[in-house]
């Protein structure tokens, strides 16, 4: 799993370990899991004018990411994290039973009743080092 915020820190900055992680992704050495909504977030959020992004290389970006993705059914989960919208990211993973959520936001993906997630959240630079291992 692959949160928004760190496809726009791949596409702002390369070398780091976000842009590393989306090479991965796009070398097919990593599966990304999405559905209808994460393509949707992706798309919206990469539009917005503050980043700039080139439109044609934003669309081929997207459509690359679209295709080498598994798409993953998911159904609603009762999860009380501090931001209701990466629910999503969370459903997505736990019925595609991903490996791992990676995310600039580890905060974001903390149950607030307490609970634990049944998926590992790691930041890029904490999922790129481990893959070096």
């Amino acid at each position: 799993m692959l949160d928004t915020n760190v496809l726009v820190s791949a596409m702002l900055t390369s070398g780091g370990a976000p842009d590393l992680t989306l090479q991965l992704i796009l070398q097919g050495d990593v599966i990304l899991l999405v559905d209808g909504r994460i393509l949707g977030e992706y798309d919206e959020v990469t539009a917005r004018r503050p980043y700039g992004f080139d439109p044609g290389m934003r669309r081929d970006l997207l459509g690359v990411l679209a295709t080498v993705s598994e798409h993953v059914p998911s159904r609603p989960l009762r999860l009380a994290l501090p931001d209701p919208e990466d629910r999503m990211f969370v459903e997505v993973a736990v019925h595609g039973r991903a490996d791992v959520i990676v995310t600039g936001n580890t905060r974001h993906f903390v149950l607030t009743d307490g609970g634990s997630l049944q998926v590992p959240v790691l930041t890029p630079r904490q999922f790129t080092d481990q893959l070096r291992q």
